[in-house]
């Protein structure tokens, strides 16, 4: 089995910094299998060490997961000297993990966008070979038609020479429509729209894979993500 230090074991679940959990743990305010444990070298084996602090047990997870309604000019990216980012929204111990974005939203999409610290997990979302749906709502200039429908299902080739993969497109009047792609290129869902005369007023992702992005959080609301729901993702 795996064995970790106690005070990375902690930081790892966003506890605190390693160096505020040094104080922490020499404080005696750490307990391992029901004992006070002062050390914070100890090492544990993490599938089976009963962890808590200040008598609250604490669950250690290798890998997080979460997802978020992502609000309307804010960058999709763990840091920015000028502008306010996705990991900016999260509070401190959730920063503290790692986090980083699953593919991307421009500035000016809003939507789901899911959060890990798992590299395998994000490549597989993003790589088309996981044909893993991406879907998006969005509102146009002009009127999205049965044309436009017919051109994304056979893939459009972008003015710089980019062959996206045939994607679908259903109208639904009014200029509004919903676009799906299993693909990720830089802007690519605007500039498909772009390329048929359609430019994008409003673009919000909906869903990824099964997962689907109710009401209930909000612009800048998250969630973290269990069993079931990585699950929903890809057994869409």
């Amino acid at each position: 089995m795996p064995q970790i230090r106690l005070d990375k074991l902690l930081a790892d679940m966003g506890v605190a910094s390693r160096r505020e959990l040094r104080e922490i743990i020499r404080a005696g305010r750490v307990q391992v299998d029901g004992v006070t444990e002062t050390r914070p070298e100890r090492k544990l084996e993490v599938d089976t060490a009963l962890v808590s602090l200040d008598g609250k047990a604490l669950r250690y997870r290798r890998f997080h997961y979460y997802m978020m309604d992502k609000p309307v000019g804010v960058l999709t990216a763990t840091e920015d000297k000028t502008q306010q980012t996705v990991l900016d929204l999260l509070p401190p111990e959730l920063r503290r993990l790692g986090l980083f974005p699953v593919g991307r939203l421009d500035k000016d999409t809003s939507g789901l966008l899911l959060l890990t610290d798992d590299g395998d997990f994000v490549h597989r979302v993003i790589s088309p070979k996981s044909c893993v749906k991406k879907r998006y709502y969005a509102e146009v200039e002009g009127e999205a038609d049965e044309e436009d429908a017919a051109a994304f299902s056979r893939g459009i080739v972008l003015k710089d020479g980019t062959q996206c993969l045939p994607a679908e497109l259903e109208p639904l009047g009014g200029g509004r429509c919903v676009v799906t792609v299993m693909e990720g290129k830089y802007h690519q869902v605007r500039r498909m729209l772009a390329s048929r005369g359609k430019p994008v007023l409003v673009l919000r992702r909906l869903s990824i894979g099964g997962l689907s992005l109710g009401e209930e959080l909000g612009p800048g609301g998250f969630r973290e993500l269990g069993e079931n729901d990585l699950c929903t993702l890809f057994n869409a």
